[in-house]
């Protein structure tokens, strides 16, 4: 047989057992194909196309051009085998001189044997690559490939869907079975074809006619149809056929797929329903958040990104609150990017800044002053909540004689459900960034609010170098009131912010945290608890960077999630490339005009994780960068540092492996039942208040680092970091898996984590310890 040189294509198209065949193939002498099924003579089939002579007649080649007919004529050709005899061919293109007829006779007499689709996902590149490397053989071929990729006629709606949009992935699968006959509908099915070529960045105004041209009211009602239900769909495990090999993969959208979906979202901008807006904010934040709805990378950049370019071009302040939800929830730093680039395009249009416009923007849903909207017994209530007459349960005769109503109420809730999580964020943010308002806009924004009122109305307002208070209502008009009673009406040109502890003495936090737990007050998010970090001469000495939270072992995934949350971008470890910087990352922040850096490592195990995801990481120094260099610490300020340092203590104090009930080991021990970090030290002061309040006030006592609960078996120490449990005499370990108690307790702001929600629950659990049966309890306290 001619010898062939194969170690291009062993290297890159052959696995391991595939390689082996060939040698043993190389090797053999006999009669070639006795005996085979069709699954060897496809692979013979595949190695005969390497070795057969080209340009010449000898008797070696009429045999193996023999071999090959009788392979392509075998049934059962899968993607890869039909891309291994291909790339065959292909590799065989720069040996001279070339028989274009032999060289392809059996790849094209094989890929005719397979499913249109299965051809296409084939061929799907072929004419490009032939046309532009090798045009003498793209003038031979070109009718016979062409030929290959001709869609077939059918009359089945499934088929023709399949034919136009690809089946490479669940979404298409869900997509075609539950709207095939509407999208092959003769009103929609041009369109769809039209929404296939959307491969550019943006649309063309060419491209845009043409599917304003197409566009009719049945394909509007399935587009929306279909972007609605793109809003619910999530990754799922599903068998992924790749050029080379099929293996089981995490799938969200195949590329097809997102280039359909895509159109579909362009075509948005030329519907005018007010159901759009809405849609493309829901599409922009399904799509643009990571996998399970977090993380610093996208679903889908290019839907996002599509979204949000629409959104733009829609233009208007209606699309400014769908801006602030992607601003909210999204990560992906150029999705950010292209929302922060509409909303200063708005904001010059306006001439508002871009903080002004969202405040300005936020949509009251219909709501009264006091957070609400009554009709006809009905009422919705800012959380999403809706009763008839007090009641929960909704009458059958209401639901049916107010169903239009029910279901604009229902509608309605859904979208302030989505809304007040990014108001939150916002207000808090506005915090972090000390903000400076007009009295006048807090109290028409903010204050008197439907949305936003309930917020802002728990909050400590400040007049800059002034008095600060909480707003009280006086005959119409907003007055600032402090923990003694003194009111202020400030001036509605009066520049103002919120009031952040960080600025103030022990004194006056002391004071408000006794007037909000006075008045029963709960704040949206840790205001007058809030913890502040002050620079420490650890850090002095270091100089250019923090190891106040270094060498602690995190939870990885739970620590991404809630570090992308509060605005962090970069959390990215693997198992995957630690030469190439995978067991590495470093999280980022920008905050006021500074860069925050948090490094991070892989410390789990890779056999243990399954060679997946990251289970454990451990945190390293924190730097503050300006102008892309290391800044001393001393010259960060204050309110930027203590804003970083309090997300690494929360991501600390809500993933730390220390927390884990079962744990053990020297980090755990000393996480467990060590020094209180700053966020502990809050939880302690919030404590001092809170434990005269409660029932078994009479048998707890709070030390430095515990809360020390007399029961009747035992006297108990919970750690107010961790939330782990000591039992006296000799400080055995008691282990109670956490749980919220089913009437949780007034706290003064809502907590992150939960922890000393958990720690009163456990508190009241072993003050009351006779009572307790459950037996992996009890077993630990009688032993």
């Amino acid at each position: 047989m001619a010898e062939v040189d194969l170690e291009l294509f062993h290297s890159y198209h052959l696995n391991d057992a595939e390689r082996a065949t060939f040698e043993r193939l190389d090797a053999t002498t006999g009669p070639l194909g006795e005996g085979c099924d069709d699954a060897e003579w496809r692979m013979l089939g595949i190695w005969a196309q390497t070795r057969l002579p080209l340009g010449r007649q000898c008797d070696d080649g009429v045999h193996l051009m023999e071999v090959i007919r009788e392979a392509a004529n075998r049934p059962g050709w899968s993607r890869r085998e039909m891309h291994l005899l291909w790339n065959a061919a292909a590799t065989r293109m720069a040996d001279q001189p070339i028989d274009y007829a032999e060289l392809y006779r059996g790849p094209l007499a094989a890929a005719a044997q397979l499913p249109y689709y299965e051809r296409r996902a084939t061929l799907i590149g072929t004419p490009m690559w032939l046309a532009q490397s090798w045009p003498s053989a793209w003038v031979f071929l070109r009718e016979q490939v062409e030929a290959l990729l001709a869609e077939p006629e059918t009359d089945d709606p499934a088929e023709l869907v399949r034919f136009a949009m690809w089946e490479e992935d669940p979404f298409a699968t869900r997509l075609i079975s539950a709207y095939a006959p509407r999208l092959a509908a003769p009103g929609v099915l041009p369109l769809l074809r039209h929404w296939t070529t959307a491969t550019a960045a943006n649309p063309s105004p060419r491209w845009l006619r043409r599917t304003g041209d197409l566009l009719s009211a049945d394909a509007v009602a399935v587009l929306r149809d279909v972007l609605s239900l793109l809003v619910t769909h999530r990754e799922q495990s599903a068998l992924q056929r790749h050029h080379y090999y099929d293996r089981t993969e995490i799938v969200y959208l195949n590329e097809f797929t997102s280039l359909t979906l895509r159109g579909m979202v362009w075509t948005c901008e030329l519907v005018d329903e007010p159901w759009v807006t809405a849609l493309l904010g829901d599409v922009a934040v399904a799509t643009g958040t990571g996998m399970g709805g977090s993380g610093s990378k996208s679903r889908s950049e290019r839907l996002a990104n599509a979204a949000i370019g629409v959104l733009a071009r829609r233009g208007g302040l209606e699309v400014i609150a769908q801006l602030a939800r992607v601003q909210a929830k999204v990560r992906k730093k150029a999705i950010l990017a292209r929302v922060d680039k509409t909303l200063e395009a708005i904001a010059v249009q306006t001439g508002m800044s871009a903080e002004q416009l969202l405040e300005r923007t936020v949509p009251a849903f219909g709501l009264g002053p006091d957070g609400t909207r009554t009709e006809h017994g009905l009422r919705l209530s800012l959380d999403g909540t809706i009763t008839y007459e007090g009641r929960k349960t909704i009458p059958k005769a209401i639901r049916q004689e107010r169903a239009d109503l029910l279901a604009e109420l229902r509608a309605t809730a859904k979208e302030l459900k989505k809304a007040l999580p990014a108001e939150r964020f916002r207000i808090e943010r506005a915090l972090a960034t000390e903000r400076i308002w007009r009295w006048r806009d807090v109290c028409e924004h903010y204050l008197d609010h439907p949305v936003t009122g309930p917020y802002s109305r728990t909050l400590i307002w400040e007049i800059l170098q002034g008095p600060a208070g909480l707003p009280v209502q006086v005959d119409g008009v907003w007055e600032l009131t402090d923990p003694a009673g003194r009111r202020i009406q400030p001036d509605p040109g009066t520049p103002v912010k919120l009031w952040h502890p960080i600025f103030h003495t022990v004194g006056e936090v002391r004071a408000w945290r006794d007037h909000l737990l006075t008045l029963g007050l709960r704040q949206p998010f840790k205001q007058a608890f809030r913890e502040i970090y002050l620079l420490t001469p650890a850090e002095e000495r270091t100089h250019t960077y923090s190891n106040r939270f270094a060498r602690h072992i995190l939870r990885y995934g739970q620590a991404k999630a809630l570090l992308t949350e509060r605005g962090w971008t970069g959390v990215s470890l693997g198992h995957w490339d630690y030469a190439g910087g995978a067991g590495q990352c470093q999280a980022v922040k920008e905050l006021a005009g500074w860069t925050i850096e948090w490094s991070m490592s892989v410390c789990s195990d890779a056999e243990a994780d399954n060679w997946g995801t990251v289970s454990a990481c451990v945190t390293d120094r924190i730097r503050f960068l300006r102008g892309g260099e290391s800044a001393p610490l001393s010259e960060v300020p204050p309110l930027v540092l203590s804003e970083a340092l309090r997300d690494a203590d929360l991501a600390v104090g809500v993933t730390s492996t220390g927390l884990d009930p079962a744990g053990h080991g020297e980090y755990w021990h000393s996480y467990s039942f060590g020094p209180l970090t700053e966020t502990a030290q809050v939880r302690h002061d919030a404590l001092t208040r809170l434990l005269p309040r409660l029932a078994i006030a009479a048998r707890c006592t709070l030390t430095d680092r515990f809360l020390q609960v007399r029961g009747d078996l035992r006297t108990y120490r919970i750690h107010l970091g961790s939330g782990n449990i000591l039992m006296d005499p000799n400080d055995a370990y008691l282990c109670i898996v956490p749980h919220h108690t089913t009437d949780p307790l007034f706290l003064p702001f809502e907590e992150n984590g939960g922890t000393l929600s958990i720690i009163l629950s456990k508190a009241f659990l072993l003050a009351a310890d006779t009572t307790i049966t459950d037996p992996s309890i009890t077993r630990q306290i009688h032993m």
